[in-house]
């Protein structure tokens, strides 16, 4: 066991795990409850894994189900995934000892995905300034137009604005409305704070420190960078137009609304569909046509090391590129005026190959397992839970246990990452001393 643990991309994976399990434990007492009664175990691993891995997918009722504590417990759970459980711990490590082992920073490193383990006591300070800066931020916007324009009561509003500041940032996207932002979907200074809250933290922290670093030379930025901030641009914008196009004349989702109304709610829909996990539209009300859309945006997902799930918009735009490439017969790959490595493109294809294996086994997985659920139906909550969106077209609670345990699953690998769940169990990376005579296999 030792011997395992001897290697930090490792514990990641138990991390989570342990961190499941206690918050499992909390969410079971009677006093997590409105009712002040005993959750079943299923109930309370499903809010929980929902809560850790940032998906937002609820089971129950949020703000009816359960009371303060149990709200509370989310959404500690949830700043704890979003951030990462062996970063909040290295935190709590400098902060205490005011020292930082090599071993600590090793574990950071695996969580975050930093390129270097020298500057891990400044990355987790920004990490942690910019966690809680974006959340005050976020928090103030909304508990202000609460109480100002809502008639909210002051701590009232306080709370309903952190709670969502803290679900937006961390792309959680529990409510405590139960019909999410769907009341609000006309209103910009309730959307677009957490629509801005959403982004930052599905960016990821390498492309945000450095867009912020070198943002009047974004030729300089690292290949990285520039797949995912100009990527997200693109999909930002492909998505809104996608969706007004299906849902424009829709009498059920955008077709009351002005121009104006049409264009925030659809914008916000957008912005959040990519494992943000707020909707402003009835997913349940959704043209069918709209479905391929969202899940396509679900399954490419956000940044790397950043709050969101999905395969990740770099790997997405990488795997483009070397399609792109191969078509072109180019000997390289290449992004700009830089040569991608070998390395990264198989690392890109195992990913993407790997999801779409584990959702589509998933998906005939939901179907089996709950008669009746069309196909459509069950590839969106699949690809909602591995992606840790938490959008849903129907409530997991009635897909029964076997049905709610499959989701559990999901949104638990979703989370840690196919690449990081292989690689932990990995046993040695072995480094061969020699090389076997190449040949050319017919393909296609």
């Amino acid at each position: 066991m030792r011997r395992f643990l001897r290697h930090p991309v490792r514990l990641v994976p138990l991390g989570f795990l342990a961190a499941i399990a206690l918050g499992t434990s909390l969410l079971m007492l009677p006093w997590a409850t409105g009712e002040h009664r005993f959750t079943p175990f299923t109930t309370a691993l499903f809010t929980a894994t929902s809560a850790i891995s940032v998906t937002g997918m609820p089971v129950v009722d949020t703000p009816t189900y359960w009371n303060g504590f149990g709200l509370i417990m989310i959404t500690v759970l949830t700043q704890v995934g979003g951030l990462g459980i062996l970063t909040g711990a290295t935190l709590v490590i400098l902060v205490v000892a005011r020292q930082l082992g090599l071993r600590n920073r090793l574990l950071v490193q695996a969580e975050t995905a930093e390129y270097g383990i020298g500057d891990v006591r400044r990355l987790l300070g920004r990490i942690a300034g910019l966690a809680l800066v974006s959340e005050a931020m976020i928090t103030v916007f909304l508990a202000g137009r609460l109480w100002l324009t809502y008639d909210y009561p002051a701590g009232r509003a306080l709370w309903y604005g952190l709670f969502h500041a803290v679900q937006g940032f961390n792309n959680g996207g529990f409510s405590l409305w139960s019909d999410s932002l769907v009341g609000f979907a006309r209103d910009p200074w309730i959307c677009l704070p957490l629509v801005a809250g959403t982004i930052v933290g599905g960016l990821g922290f390498p492309a945000l420190f450095e867009v912020a670093r070198a943002w009047r030379r974004p030729v300089s930025w690292a290949v990285s960078t520039k797949l995912t901030v100009w990527g997200s641009l693109a999909l930002l914008l492909i998505g809104l137009v996608g969706l007004l196009a299906a849902e424009w004349a829709n009498p059920n989702t955008l077709g009351p609304y002005d121009w104006r109304g049409k264009l925030l709610s659809a914008f916000t829909q957008n912005a959040v569909v990519r494992t943000g996990g707020f909707n402003s539209l009835d997913t349940n009300r959704l043209d069918e046509e709209t479905y391929p859309l969202l899940i396509a945006l679900m399954f490419i997902g956000g940044g790397s090391a950043s709050t969101a799930g999905g395969i990740k918009v770099s790997t997405f735009f990488l795997l483009a590129f070397v399609i792109w490439a191969e078509l072109r017969g180019e000997p390289d790959v290449t992004v700009g005026h830089s040569r991608i490595a070998t390395a990264s493109q198989r690392q890109a294809l195992t990913v993407a190959l790997l999801s779409v294996a584990l959702v589509a086994g998933g998906t005939v997985g939901l179907i089996l397992m709950t008669e009746g659920t069309a196909y459509y139906r069950a590839l969106f909550e699949v690809t909602s839970a591995f992606t840790t969106t938490g959008l849903s077209v129907g409530t997991p609670a009635d897909y029964g246990t076997s049905g709610q345990l499959l989701l559990i699953l999901l949104m638990y690998i979703g989370r840690v990452g196919p690449l990081t769940l292989g690689s932990a169990i990995a046993l040695n990376t072995r480094h061969r001393l020699y090389r076997y005579p190449e040949e050319q296999p017919i393909v296609g």
